[in-house]
């Protein structure tokens, strides 16, 4: 666990420019916002809290196990995103717990985009790295949240 603490320190938090402003639009025009990764709940809740979200009730990723001496163990296969197709079964359980009748995805990559059924959309982007298959199968595909922003207001 140490080891991640040193890291989370040499390397502070970098956001993608316009993604808080867009969060934050979103919030305004009363959305929930959700961040469902196959990353690491460790690494991810530093983020979902720096953008006013919830890590205990809106974030869906991994979580890295460790002994009661700080060594790592494994991790926790009863996350959804710890499987094949995870995030389209966070998708769906946020569509049937909170009865949200339309739920759109944003990410940058193919399992980001394999989450579309369930969600209704699949927003693609491109801001740091391009992939021509997200791009491809995007609904929309955006390289800069500001193009986001404006579409909301």
């Amino acid at each position: 666990m140490a080891d991640i603490d040193n890291c989370m320190k040499d390397h502070p938090l970098e956001f993608s420019p316009g993604l808080q402003d867009f969060v934050q639009a979103l919030k305004d025009k009363g959305c929930d916002v959700y961040l469902v990764s196959g990353g690491f709940r460790q690494m991810i809740d530093p983020i979902a809290t720096t953008l006013g979200l919830d890590p205990k009730t809106r974030v869906y990723a991994n979580n890295i196990l460790f002994d009661n001496e700080g060594k790592y163990t494994g991790f926790d296969d009863k996350e959804l995103t710890s499987r094949a197709g995870g995030k389209a079964k966070a998708v769906a359980l946020l569509k049937e717990t909170k009865g949200y009748e339309t739920v759109v995805m944003i990410g940058d990559g193919a399992t980001d985009m394999e989450a579309r059924p369930p969600a209704d959309a699949f927003i693609g982007y491109g801001g740091v790295v391009e992939r021509e298959a997200v791009k491809k199968g995007a609904d929309w595909f955006v390289t800069d949240f500001k193009d986001l922003v404006d579409a909301l207001n």
